[in-house]
């Protein structure tokens, strides 16, 4: 354990050498790009590797001359998963010269910047707040909305379900984070379940930082629930299962989780009380990931050994991909002199079916939509890696089943 967080700090300082500066010379002609991020806080674990990969992508782009001679200017502040410096940094960056994207790493600075976004005709990119694709606005999604990924987990629920024969509904508990990101998922979630008969128990949420989750484990078990759905972002999910392991419950409980469940921070610690563990991602996970020559590639040349890789790795590379293809058309709708954020707001309506080199969907990006895409693939632990169990399979509209205010 204490090796693996050896590697993760490591990864941690070499973000953070990017983030002051240490990028290279700053060109003639530069466009920014601001990560409200958070390296040190509760998401580190997954938002390091994320930023490290589009940071290393950005830095491919940039060796070969840019995009038309225009180089890309990558900002990484930590935000420690906190609101209030998330907006206070976006208001020290805000006037950035041809700042053309941020990203808010979390839903709750998501929502919170979302609103001065809009102020000042910029355009963001959140993990998978659903209000936004119900509210047509300047934020746009990672993937899938969060609850439309729930809603294919529960697809998948009902399935193994039947496929084990069993009668009557399934019944499934809801554990996750108690803040934005964790009540998500029920915002067309809930309304999901009952559309197709699985009895969703009442949730339970814990703080961030939460160390045990017994006691809230031990009531959806009490409660007859013969799956769980861990939320959290990893190590949080692994925990949880580790946990319910502890407890007995993963003999007669399947667990399941969402995009940030267990990855290979979590696998190579817990591999055993994981075993089973399902997960649903719009982005490629374990052995589907390290087969991605076109993500590995890059990882080897800018990060070496692939012992510490996570695959969260290729989905910031995605990230890099999607701002290359908007800046592409911004500099051909408007020039360079002329550019300024509404442009790359309006290049990213105009995204529709980009490939990602397999790293997860064709992006669906539009005029009347802001998902990065609307497929997902299942997967599950088996024997200490993260394999497919399913091909790529388009989430249902949980959003378009709730009523947002």
């Amino acid at each position: 354990m204490g090796k693996r967080w050896g590697v993760f700090l490591t990864m941690v300082l070499g973000i953070s050498l990017s983030v002051v500066g240490l990028t290279g010379p700053a060109s003639a002609k530069e466009v920014a790009y601001l990560s409200l991020a958070d390296y040190t806080g509760p998401i580190a674990g997954l938002n390091v590797p994320a930023d490290m990969g589009l940071e290393d992508f950005i830095k491919e782009i940039n060796t070969k001359g840019g995009i038309d001679g225009v180089t890309i200017k990558f900002i990484g502040i930590d935000t420690r998963y906190d609101v209030a410096r998330a907006v206070s940094a976006y208001k020290r960056y805000r006037r950035t010269p041809r700042l053309l994207m941020v990203n808010s790493i979390s839903t709750g600075i998501g929502k919170a910047v979302a609103r001065l976004i809009e102020a000042d005709k910029k355009a963001q990119i959140v993990p998978g707040d659903g209000e936004f694709q119900a509210h047509i606005s300047r934020t746009f999604l990672w993937g899938p909305a969060y609850q439309d990924a729930f809603a294919a987990t529960l697809d998948w629920i009902l399935d193994d379900w039947k496929k084990k024969g069993k009668s009557g509904a399934p019944v499934v508990g809801y554990l996750s984070w108690d803040n934005p990101y964790g009540r998500e998922h029920l915002r067309g979630g809930t309304e999901y379940a009952e559309k197709i008969g699985i009895k969703l128990l009442p949730p339970e949420f814990f703080p961030p930082g939460t160390l045990k989750h017994d006691v809230y484990l031990t009531r959806l078990a009490n409660a007859g629930a013969n799956y769980i759905h861990a939320g959290g972002v990893d190590p949080t999910p692994t925990n949880v299962i580790r946990d319910g392991y502890s407890l007995g419950l993963t003999k007669t409980i399947q667990f399941t989780a969402d995009y940030w469940g267990p990855t290979a921070l979590g696998v190579g610690v817990h591999a055993e009380a994981l075993e089973g563990t399902v997960i649903t991602s719009f982005f490629q996970r374990g052995e589907d990931a390290r087969n991605n020559a076109f993500v590995t590639d890059q990882w080897k040349k800018y990060r070496g050994s692939m012992d510490s890789f996570n695959e969260v790795y290729g989905m910031g590379m995605s990230w890099g991909m999607t701002y290359v293809a908007g800046l592409k058309k911004a500099l051909k709708a408007a020039g360079y002199e002329k550019l300024e954020a509404d442009d790359m707001y309006k290049a990213y309506q105009e995204l529709t079916g980009l490939e990602k080199n397999g790293i997860q969907g064709p992006c669906a990006y539009s005029p009347t939509s802001r998902l990065g895409s609307k497929v997902v693939k299942i997967y599950q632990v088996k024997a200490g890696k993260i394999v497919p169990i399913t091909d790529w399979r388009e989430a249902p509209n949980a959003v378009g089943l709730h009523s947002f205010k």
